[in-house]
């Protein structure tokens, strides 16, 4: 019930189709020849038409040669992604140049391949793109082609204005492009915890199917190892003791009786794992708390009877994995003791895990439960661990209906502590069906 098990889900490598890029590129290329042909022939401007279209053409050359030469499903690494986007910023700025350099308003298409590397490519390429914009940008400000406008009323717009674009420029890419960058990175977190949850939700169902498939050989076998047993014990009664025959039929009695104790075993052993077992609170209390009980941290588990009988529910993989995972938690915070308390009445169910330890910090308070978020001391203490396991916990428990709530003891008093609820109908429920998750 560890983090590093899911710890190949965090921070994958980005690559970015190919296909997805020269799109874009393509799109770029019809926007920019659209945009001359209604500048000249629409409005009647005088633009630079010749080394216009010569960037343009460039630009659609290396679409080709690249359609040609590669897969268009081909996945770049993010190095050549960002090499493209780059290229895309570098062709921008030469139509800009011939066009009137910032006074042109489609200079704010500097943002768009600084954006899309936000999305799609790590943090370093994109703020190089950032970079290289903005450094654009800049030298558009002083070196440029006079914006094409009429002759007879030239537009001249004034530096603290040009200044006001530039900055604007420069601003909008920092703030979108982070933007961009932490809603994605959010995303994408949650995602590939969702993954790693539903993985874990998978090995717990696979081992309780295992536990059943065991209960049924056990019931299947038993008969023929009954009735090989008692023909070996009858024949070995009418044979003579001296017989070639009878040291055979006394290993064969002693092997079929071997055979039906190991059955016996796993049957004992699945008596209480099968996917269609029943248990009360408090021996599920007591198979989640099982594994924490050898450690130095003393476990103090309190049931509290009701007025009402004993709640029982399904043996589910996702409740023993969720709480054993709260528990495992505490444990590890914990400086001496560790308290496990359950009620019930008629309307919900409770189980309340608190410890001793230090407690949950106010600023992950309430961020407590998402993906990627870890209160342990130091790296070193995690060996490996990404922080989901209380996202996994929580999700797992919620998808069984359950609310999970994480406080900290009042002070004087000091650790963190854990409700998990359960409205009882849905608890006791025949099928605990999972919900989706938001």
């Amino acid at each position: 019930m560890t983090d590093t098990a899911v710890s190949d889900f965090r921070h994958p490598r980005r690559y970015v189709r190919l296909d997805t890029i020269l799109r874009l590129r393509w799109l770029a290329v019809l926007g920019q020849l659209a945009t001359i042909f209604i500048v000249v022939q629409g409005l009647e401007f005088d633009v630079e038409v010749i080394p216009c279209l010569t960037i343009i053409s460039l630009s659609a050359l290396l679409n080709l040669a690249l359609q040609i030469a590669f897969n268009p499903m081909h996945r770049l690494e993010p190095a050549y992604a960002a090499a493209l986007l780059a290229l895309n910023i570098i062709e921008l700025a030469g139509l800009l140049f011939f066009t009137g350099g910032l006074e042109n308003p489609f200079s704010f298409l500097f943002l768009a391949p600084v954006l899309i590397s936000a999305t799609a490519l790590p943090i370093r390429l994109t703020i190089a793109l950032g970079v290289l914009a903005v450094v654009c940008a800049s030298l558009l400000v002083f070196f440029h082609f006079p914006l094409p406008w009429d002759s007879d009323d030239p537009l001249v717009l004034p530096p603290i204005y040009l200044f006001g674009v530039w900055l604007s420029i420069a601003v909008a890419i920092g703030v979108t492009s982070l933007y961009a960058f932490q809603v994605t990175e959010e995303a994408r977190q949650l995602s590939d915890a969702l993954a790693a949850t539903e993985l874990v939700l998978t090995r717990e169902q696979h081992l309780t199917q295992l536990d059943g498939l065991a209960a049924a050989a056990a019931h299947e076998l038993g008969t023929p190892l009954s009735t090989i047993f008692l023909i070996s014990r009858e024949l070995e009664s009418t044979i003579a003791n001296n017989s070639p025959l009878a040291g055979d039929l006394k290993t064969l009695r002693e092997q079929a009786q071997r055979c039906r104790d190991i059955l016996a075993k796993i049957t004992q052993l699945s008596a209480t794992g099968a996917p269609f077992d029943r248990m009360p609170l408090s021996t599920l209390i007591e198979e989640a708390v099982a594994p924490h009980r050898d450690f130095d941290v003393a476990i103090k588990v309190r049931i509290a009877l009701g007025a009402t009988p004993e709640p029982v529910g399904i043996r589910n993989p996702a409740i023993l994995y969720g709480v054993g995972n709260i528990l495992e938690n505490a444990v590890d915070f914990a400086r001496s003791a560790v308290e496990v308390n359950a009620s019930w009445n008629k309307e919900v169910v409770d189980i309340v895990i608190s410890d001793d330890g230090p407690g949950i910090a106010p600023d992950m308070l309430k961020r407590i439960g998402e993906p990627y978020l870890s209160r342990r001391r130091n790296a070193a203490e995690t060996h490996g661990g990404l922080g989901l396991g209380v996202f996994i916990a929580r999700t797992l428990l919620e998808r069984t209906g359950a609310r999970v709530s994480f406080t900290n003891r009042m002070f004087p008093e000091h650790g963190a502590v854990v409700q998990i609820t359960w409205p009882r109908e849905r608890f006791e429920a025949e099928e605990m069906a999972a919900e989706p998750v938001s």
